[in-house]
């Protein structure tokens, strides 16, 4: 079973940044290509950016040229560091490792997501 353990949110002012953290146990991050995801009260879970085994990144439009999406392979970790931060980023923050289902595009691998971590932006 892989725990996901997401931390380094917080409240910030618009403009502001902040770098998230997300470790996994095991090496899920090593072999598979990660994602973040965010959650904003009252909406479904969006998917943010991901980066492959390759470290190939790609970004929702919502964020392209604020956040950059990175992984340590040797603490199978994986980072998001966000800048110019705006109050619609406000939600909570999730990490998973990914997947290509030809079906369903990229898809997280477990449903054991971890607790998340809230950012909060204000204006």
């Amino acid at each position: 079973q892989v725990q996901l353990v997401e931390s380094g949110g917080g409240l910030v002012q618009t403009g502001g940044s902040l770098r998230l953290s997300c470790k996994a146990s095991g090496n899920i991050f090593r072999t598979n290509p990660a994602g973040w995801y965010r959650q904003a009260p009252g909406m479904e879970r969006e998917w943010v950016a991901r980066i492959t085994i390759d470290g190939v990144k790609t970004y929702e439009d919502s964020v392209k040229g604020r956040f950059t999406i990175s992984k340590d392979y040797e603490k199978n970790a994986v980072y998001l560091q966000m800048n110019d931060l705006k109050p619609e980023d406000t939600a909570v923050y999730y990490c998973n490792a990914i997947r290509w289902t030809w079906a369903d595009g990229w898809r997280a691998i477990t449903d054991d997501w971890g607790q998340g971590t809230q950012v909060t932006v204000y204006s």
